[in-house]
C-alpha cells in the first residue's frame, strides 16, 4: 500500500477531514484504475438533498482536480481544473486551503417553463496557492440537486491575460452525446445554428468534419436508463465564450475563440460558471432552473421599472416577403391587432427607405394606436464600436427610444469572443438605461442572461425555420424532437415558429405544435399572419394559437418522450394547458395521458394530423416569395376537432413521418 503526504494547513479539524475524505478517494482510485493518485483532497460537497456530491482533489502531479456524482455513482471522473493567467498555468502545482461553506436558499419569479424557480445549493469557496508563482486565487463550487458549477476567482487591479482553461470533463464509457453540426462556411460555432445529431461519446473526437471543437451545451444519455447530463456555461460576462474539445479518451476540455492568443481581462477575473448538469428524467432535464441560478439578480437600479418588459407575440415579413416597403410594415402591424398580437418586427434594410427614421417613427406611431409595439432591426457592426463607452451605440439607442420603438434585433455577432460578449453585455445594460427590449440573432445559446437582464426577451443560437429556404435546409423532424432537450435545456431561443407554406418534412400540425414546445418569451411567428388568419388548409387552428401565450406556470414532459424520437409536453398557463407533441422521422401511434389535468370537466381542442387526408399543396397555402421547398411540395393536413376530457384520459394519436398534435385543454364553463 502507498501513503501520501497530505499538505493541509494545520487547523486539526481541516487534517482530520482531508485525510478521512482522502481514503475515501484512494479506495475509489483504486477501484477505477482511469482515476488519478491523490495526495489532497477537499471534504465532500453534496447538494442540499444528497443527489449530487463533489470534491476537489490534487493529484500525485499536483495537478488540481474536481469529480462529480449523481445518485451515488460518479459521472464525472478526475479532471484537470485550471486557468492559465500570464503565462502561469493556475491549476499545476497547487495546495488546497481551508474552504468557507455557505447555504444558498431563495426563491425569484422567471419567465419560461413555470413561474417561480427555485435557487437552493451549497456554496463552498476553496482558497488555492499556486506554489511556483506564490498567487492566491479562489475555486467557488456549488452544489445543486440538478447539477454541480465551479469558477476561477483570481485577484488583480490591473489588465491581466488569459491564455485559456485546462477544465475538463473526463466522463464514463457508454454515454450518447448529442451535439449540434453545421458544416456550412465553417458556420458552426458561429451562429449556434447547427442540426442536433448523436454518437457515442466515444466518437466525438473524430464525429465532426468541422473539427473536434462543439459548442455548448452538449447532451448526453446516461446509460441503462440512470438519466441525462448537460456540459455547459453559465453567466458569461466580461470572459469568452467557452466551448468544448474532444480530445480521446472520453474527455473534453474548453476551448475559447481566441485560442493560444488569449484575451485580457480588467482587474479581477472571475469566470462564467462551468457546469454540469444532471437530471433523472427529461421533465428535470428541460426545465432545470440551474443556468439562470448561477446568474446574479437584476440590478434594483437599472431595473428600477420593469413595466416595459412584456412577453409577447410577433408577427414578421422577413421569412415569407423579405422587409418590403413601409406599406408593407404597416399591413404587417394592421394583422398583428387582428391577431391580438402584441409586436411587429422591422428587419434588415428599413435603414435605406427615404428617411427612414421618419418612416419608422411613423410606424411606431401608427402601432401605438392598435396596441402593437414595433422592434426594428440593426446589423451589430452598425453599433459595435466601444470607444466611449459604446457612444455609438448609446446615440443609436437614444434615437430609437426617441421614435416610440420597443426594442432591437441585434444580428450578426457570429461568435463568442470576448470582445462580444461585452458588446452583448454593453447592449443589454444601455438598452435597460432606455427601457428597451433585446432580441440577440448571429449569437451563442443562452446562458442565462435574461436573469440579469430581463430585458432580453430572446436570442437565437438555434438552427430554425429559416434553414428551411436556404440551401443546407430544410430542418429535419428529428432536430425538432430534440430541441426541447438540447438548445432549449439551457435557456430560451428565437427558433421563429409555424412555417404552414414551408414546412419541408413535418406535417402542419408538427408545425404549430413548435410554438409551445419552444421557448421564447418574444414568439416571432414566421408564418404570413394573412395565411394564419384566412387559409381555410390552417385557419381551423387558429383559435389554439391565438389562446397560447409565450410563458408558463408549469411544465412536464410526458413520459413517452425520447430525444430526437419524440417530444411531447404538456405546459399550463393558468387553468389551461397545452399539449405539443412533435414526432421524429417514424410514424407511429402515441398516447396522450391526461394525468395533469385538475378535477373536472375540460373541453379539449385537438389539432391531429389527419393522416388519411389527402396530401396538401403547401404553396397553395398562402403567400411564400421566399421558399426554397426543394422535394417538400406536398403536406400532411390537420384535422381539427372538440371533445370533453377528464383527468387520466388517454387520447390516442396517429402520428405521421415528421407527425405531430396540439392540443388545448381549458375547464369547461
Amino acid at each position: 500500500m502507498k501513503w501520501f503526504l497530505f499538505m493541509v494547513p494545520p487547523d486539526s479539524r481541516w487534517v482530520i477531514t482531508c485525510i478521512a475524505t482522502a481514503m475515501v478517494a484512494i479506495s475509489l482510485s483504486a477501484q477505477n484504475p482511469s482515476s488519478a493518485q491523490v495526495v489532497q483532497v477537499s471534504p465532500t460537497a453534496n447538494s442540499p438533498g444528497g443527489v449530487v456530491s463533489s470534491t476537489l482533489l490534487v493529484d500525485a502531479d499536483s495537478r488540481l482536480r474536481f469529480q462529480a456524482s449523481f445518485q451515488g455513482r460518479q459521472i464525472v471522473q478526475p479532471s484537470a481544473l485550471g486557468i492559465t493567467v500570464d503565462g502561469d498555468d493556475l491549476g499545476d502545482g497547487v495546495i488546497i486551503g481551508q474552504p468557507t461553506k455557505s447555504v444558498i436558499n431563495q426563491t425569484y419569479t422567471t419567465r419560461g417553463h413555470h413561474h417561480t424557480a427555485i435557487n437552493h445549493c451549497v456554496h463552498w469557496e476553496f482558497p488555492i496557492t499556486h506554489s511556483a508563482s506564490g498567487i492566491e486565487y479562489a475555486v467557488h463550487l456549488r452544489v445543486y440537486d440538478d447539477g454541480v458549477a465551479y469558477r476561477y476567482v483570481v485577484p488583480g487591479n490591473d489588465i491581466q491575460h488569459v491564455d485559456g482553461e485546462a477544465s475538463s470533463w473526463t466522463l464514463p464509457a457508454g454515454l450518447k452525446a448529442w451535439f449540434f453540426e453545421r458544416n456550412a462556411k465553417k458556420w458552426k460555432l458561429k451562429s449556434y445554428a447547427g442540426e442536433w445529431l448523436t454518437a457515442d461519446i466515444d466518437e466525438l473526437p473524430t464525429i465532426s468534419p468541422s473539427g473536434p471543437v462543439q459548442g455548448t451545451p452538449m447532451v448526453f444519455e446516461l446509460p441503462a436508463n440512470q438519466g441525462f447530463m448537460a456540459i455547459t456555461k453559465a453567466a458569461t460576462y466580461n470572459y469568452s465564450g467557452m466551448r468544448l474539445r474532444a480530445v480521446g479518451k472520453r474527455t473534453l476540455i474548453a476551448d475559447f475563440t481566441e485560442a493560444k492568443q488569449g484575451f485580457d481581462v480588467n482587474g479581477t477575473i472571475t469566470t462564467p460558471w462551468r457546469v454540469t448538469l444532471f437530471a433523472d428524467n427529461l421533465t428535470e432535464l428541460a426545465t432545470s432552473d440551474l443556468i439562470n441560478n448561477l446568474n446574479p439578480s437584476p440590478d434594483p437600479q437599472l431595473f428600477s421599472d420593469t413595466s416595459y418588459i412584456k412577453p409577447g407575440r410577433c408577427v414578421w415579413s422577413w421569412e415569407t416577403l423579405g422587409l418590403g416597403t413601409p406599406e408593407t410594415q404597416e399591413e404587417f402591424i394592421d394583422l398583428a391587432a387582428e391577431l391580438g398580437f402584441e409586436y411587429s418586427l422591422v428587419d434588415d434594410g428599413w435603414k435605406d427607405w427615404n428617411e427612414p427614421w421618419k418612416t419608422a417613427k411613423s410606424l411606431c406611431n401608427r402601432a401605438a394606436q392598435k396596441n402593437v409595439g414595433v422592434w426594428l432591426w440593426v446589423h451589430s457592426q452598425d453599433i459595435i464600436d466601444p470607444t466611449d463607452n459604446y457612444a455609438i451605440m448609446r446615440d443609436y439607442f437614444d434615437r430609437v427610444a426617441a421614435i416610440g420603438a420597443v426594442g432591437l434585433k441585434i444580428d450578426f455577432m457570429n461568435g463568442e469572443s470576448k470582445t462580444l460578449i461585452d458588446f452583448e453585455t454593453a447592449a443589454l445594460k444601455i438598452a435597460a438605461e432606455h427601457k428597451l427590449l433585446i432580441n440577440f440573432h448571429g449569437c451563442h445559446s443562452s446562458t442565462g442572461e435574461s436573469r440579469t437582464y430581463p430585458n432580453e426577451m430572446t436570442r437565437e443560437g438555434v438552427r430554425g425555420i429559416e434553414v428551411n429556404k436556404m440551401k443546407e435546409g430544410p430542418l429535419t423532424a428529428s432536430h425538432n424532437a430534440a430541441l426541447p432537450f438540447t438548445r432549449f435545456a439551457v435557456g430560451h431561443a428565437d427558433y421563429t415558429p409555424i412555417l404552414y407554406t414551408n414546412p419541408g418534412p413535418t406535417t402542419l400540425a408538427h408545425q404549430l405544435g413548435t410554438a409551445v414546445a419552444y421557448l421564447s418569451p418574444l414568439q416571432v411567428f414566421a408564418e404570413h399572419p394573412e395565411t394564419i388568419l384566412h387559409s381555410p388548409d390552417v385557419n381551423q387552428a387558429l383559435p389554439v394559437l391565438m389562446a397560447m401565450p409565450t410563458v408558463w406556470d408549469e411544465t412536464v414532459v410526458l413520459p413517452n418522450s425520447r430525444i430526437g424520437d419524440l417530444a411531447a409536453l404538456a405546459r399550463r398557463s393558468g387553468n389551461d394547458w397545452f399539449v405539443a407533441v412533435l414526432n421524429g422521422s417514424k410514424p407511429r401511434k402515441d398516447a396522450i395521458c391526461l394525468d395533469f389535468l385538475g378535477d373536472g370537466l375540460h373541453t379539449a381542442t385537438c389539432v391531429l394530423d389527419d393522416i388519411h387526408g389527402d396530401r396538401v399543396d403547401v404553396s397553395q397555402i398562402g403567400v411564400n416569395q421566399k421558399a426554397d421547398r426543394k422535394q417538400w411540395t406536398h403536406s400532411v393536413p390537420m384535422r381539427v376537432s372538440t371533445k370533453s376530457v377528464r383527468a387520466g384520459d388517454e387520447m390516442n394519436v396517429d402520428l405521421a413521418s415528421g407527425g405531430g398534435a396540439v392540443l388545448w385543454v381549458r375547464p369547461s364553463r
